[in-house]
């Protein structure tokens, strides 16, 4: 305890403000544009261009960006939806919501994301669409999950809350599928406090994401074509992502740097192993995530973080399994692979503003626990 009292603390995540957010969120309340504006249009445009994704469409949050990919396609109860077992829940939520059934698939051992060899297993007459997650900034082998989905008519929405400016093959995640989600809150690449985007190619899909945006109204004030809510992004919060969008390339170049003093740190620590990366893969990592051998630390993940904190770092759990939650999830679910990486995985602290003495600490105070 005595160590942690002379020590700063480390947050696992923080914002990083880059240049010109003050400067831009200032012009925003000045030009009383604060709901919608040009900064909202500056930032769609910038990202579709960034990623080559042909529309990107600006909205409140990134579950509200998979809530419009479901209503876009038309997601009706008692359709199925292939989620990731290890993932960030939010599309098997919105599924649930919607009446829809969420189905979980398990994940590769080594990169954590699903594969389409899993989501084949689990397919049935009513899968309507397969929710890709790219965990941590990671990417998955999307190729033959595409191709898997196209031969059965089936949509795939890509859920790149976590992957912003990750590359598979020369291609951006959230602009390989037929849609693709983003996310900007306060921990992502970029933020705008809290917001998000709908990428997609589609232009059958374009004017329905629009619609449904926008209390369903698209042509004419206060006439409703359809049902729809609003998951408007402000303009004071567009400004704010724009300003950290005009900086990406520092930003992914600083998250480069970060992800090279981890792996340098973690070079001589065989019992942690960190989240594997595939060849395909140029990952921005949003999150540096770990999984710890339970022989080395069998007083089991939740002890570590514990131990860790006392050491003034705060770490996170890996993402819990969806058995973890069963009156939410009813089984049976067969996922134990997931299981496996949910219990043996802690997120450690990230952010580009880290240097080599601080990693250097979080990853020490690691290694002391080790039994």
């Amino acid at each position: 305890m005595a160590e942690s009292s002379t020590l700063h603390p480390i947050p696992w995540a923080k914002p990083d403000f880059w240049g010109r957010e003050k400067e831009y969120v200032a012009d925003a309340l000045s030009s009383t544009w604060i709901s919608g504006g040009s900064y909202l249009d500056r930032l769609e445009t910038g990202v579709a261009g960034y990623l080559g994704a042909p529309h990107a469409l600006a909205v409140a949050n990134g579950t509200a960006a998979i809530h419009l990919a479901y209503l876009a396609i038309d997601l009706r109860p008692g359709d199925e939806v292939v989620v990731p077992g290890f993932c960030f829940l939010a599309a098997a939520n919105i599924a649930l919501l919607m009446g829809a059934v969420p189905v979980f698939a398990e994940v590769d051992p080594k990169t954590w994301c699903v594969t389409a060899e899993a989501i084949e297993r689990v397919l049935s007459p009513r899968t309507r669409a397969v929710v890709p997650v790219h965990s941590y900034g990671n990417s998955c082998d999307m190729a033959p999950i595409v191709d898997l989905c196209r031969d059965r008519g089936i949509v795939v929405i890509e859920d790149a809350a976590e992957s912003f400016a990750t590359r598979y093959r020369g291609q951006a995640t959230g602009a390989i599928g037929d849609l693709g989600t983003l996310s900007f809150q306060a921990t992502k690449t970029i933020t705008t406090g809290e917001g998000g985007m709908v990428l997609t190619a589609r232009e059958d899909l374009v004017e329905k994401i629009r619609l449904y945006r926008s209390h369903g109204m698209l042509r004419t004030r206060y006439m409703h074509d359809v049902a729809g809510h609003n998951f408007r992004l402000t303009n004071l919060q567009a400004a704010l992502g724009y300003a950290q969008f005009e900086r990406i390339d520092d930003i992914v170049a600083a998250r480069a740097r970060m992800m090279a003093l981890y792996r340098e740190h973690l070079r001589d620590v065989g019992e942690v192993t960190p989240q594997y990366f595939a060849q395909d893969v140029d990952p921005v990592l949003w999150a540096v995530a770990v999984r710890i051998d339970p022989k080395a630390f069998p007083q089991g993940r939740d002890a570590v973080m514990a131990q860790v904190a006392e050491l003034g770092i705060e770490t996170r759990p890996g993402f819990y399994p969806p058995t973890a939650m069963p009156d939410l999830y009813p089984g049976p679910i067969d996922i134990s692979v997931c299981e496996a990486v949910s219990r043996e995985t802690i997120v450690l602290p990230c952010y580009p503003t880290l240097i080599s003495d601080e990693v250097g600490r979080i990853v020490e105070a690691l290694r002391r626990q080790k039994k």
